[in-house]
């Protein structure tokens, strides 16, 4: 086999490696948040740490193979793709981590109740993490698809989950749980924009 596909295996091999940190920092941040376990935060701050080593040693590997190689057609998409998914999984890494943070302030408090959206929108967003990397792994083009497609529902458990925050926010008067609600939209815009890089990733799939 020429090195230079050794190096791009290589190269798979570590995107796949960094997915899997990422999917386990995501589903480690969600059950802090819904479980409200403080101690889960510890596991995704590793996670984080691994996460942007191996961010760096796959920006560096596509850089160095691009200019000592010079590919073209195929290969140069294939570099091109993986660094942007790479610097899509360091942002969902980084989403994790602010839901991680603010999941430790919202556990001093009682729980929010009837916000019945919060964990339907974690499960749809892990699912499309999931299957966006599954797809990657696997090369699955139509897998990749199902992910867009689940884009809308996230879009709409937002859009439910946001409406209950503030009618709660306009309704309550105390300050701690306005607050709280407030902290709540944070998450759950962060929760979103991980379903954002979800679909970025699956699109680079497709391409």
């Amino acid at each position: 086999m020429r090195r230079f596909d050794v190096e791009m295996s290589d190269l798979q091999n570590h995107l796949l490696d960094m997915a899997g940190l990422v999917q386990e920092m995501i589903k480690t941040a969600m059950q802090e948040l819904v479980e409200r376990d403080p101690k889960q935060a510890d596991t995704v701050f590793c996670l984080e740490k691994e996460v942007n080593i191996q961010e760096i040693i796959i920006d560096d590997k596509c850089l160095k193979l691009i200019a000592l190689n010079q590919p073209v057609g195929v290969d140069l998409r294939f570099i091109t793709s993986a660094m942007r998914i790479n610097s899509d999984l360091e942002r969902m890494g980084d989403e994790a981590v602010n839901i991680s943070e603010m999941a430790l302030d919202l556990i001093k408090y009682p729980k929010i109740k009837s916000l019945v959206y919060i964990p339907k929108i974690v499960e749809a967003v892990q699912n499309m993490v999931m299957d966006c990397i599954r797809a990657f792994n696997t090369s699955d083009s139509k897998l990749a698809l199902s992910v867009l497609a689940k884009d809308d529902e996230v879009d709409d458990l937002k859009e439910r989950v946001l409406a209950n925050l503030k009618s709660l926010i306009l309704k309550s008067s105390d300050i701690d749980t306005i607050q709280r609600a407030i902290d709540l939209i944070f998450v759950t815009k962060s929760i979103e924009r991980l379903g954002d890089h979800a679909t970025n990733i699956s699109e680079d799939i497709i391409f």
